[in-house]
């Protein structure tokens, strides 16, 4: 997903990331208060923000973002040596990225590649294959290593994917109780089995590969 203000830097970087093999533009977000209900409900791999979206008013939009999604992998562009974006790139190392406005195209797809690839347990630079063939930066990456984690192969259940469901709107533990009439306590056990099936890392996340697979 792409975040910025600017409507017309947003929408050039995300038709030239869909031209590249294995990824897909999810959603272009111009309004800076939309930025994480939509990373809440489309659950992007990566989120790209620009340099101006970043901070307003003493507010890290990072921080926002990794507080509603503690995985959440987030790609800055455009900030300078010592801002909030790239001390806090020291801190969360695998999870935030910082890529320079003057940067080539490559770069930030690097950069993309690296968040996911750091995710999935695979060092970027490894083989990223049974063969033991190494990957190299820049070169096309499996399909599936970019789109989501593996999955074990079993079905969920019709209340698993109601509960990811209304997950993947971003709809708090509590109140998906309470749109199915459940208890949290049952919510949260219907999810791990969930997140166990899916292989996810977190309630979002095992939203996200069921969506992607057409399940919900």
């Amino acid at each position: 997903m792409i975040g910025d203000e600017r409507r017309l830097y947003s929408e050039a970087i995300a038709a030239t990331l869909n031209l590249v093999q294995d990824f897909e533009v999810v959603a272009t977000v111009n309004s800076r208060d939309e930025i994480v209900p939509t990373v809440l409900r489309k659950l992007p791999m990566v989120t790209v923000l620009g340099t101006n979206t970043t901070a307003r008013n003493g507010r890290c939009l990072t921080d926002e973002l990794r507080a509603a999604i503690p995985r959440c992998r987030i790609a800055v562009i455009g900030t300078t040596p010592g801002s909030p974006a790239k001390r806090q790139e020291a801190a969360a190392p695998g999870l935030l990225s910082v890529v320079p406005d003057n940067a080539a195209l490559p770069q930030l797809v690097n950069a993309i590649r690296g968040l996911v690839v750091n995710n999935t347990g695979v060092p970027a630079g490894a083989p990223a294959n049974s063969g033991g063939t190494p990957q190299h930066a820049g070169s096309p990456m499996d399909a599936a290593l970019i789109r989501q984690p593996g999955c074990s192969g079993r079905s969920l259940s019709t209340r698993e994917k109601e509960v990811l469901r209304l997950t993947a709107g971003g709809a708090p533990v509590r109140e998906i109780a309470a749109e199915l009439f459940l208890s949290p306590g049952t919510v949260r056990n219907v999810t791990s089995s969930a997140i166990k099936k899916l292989g996810g890392r977190n309630r979002f996340d095992a939203a996200c590969i069921a969506s992607k697979r057409g399940w919900l």
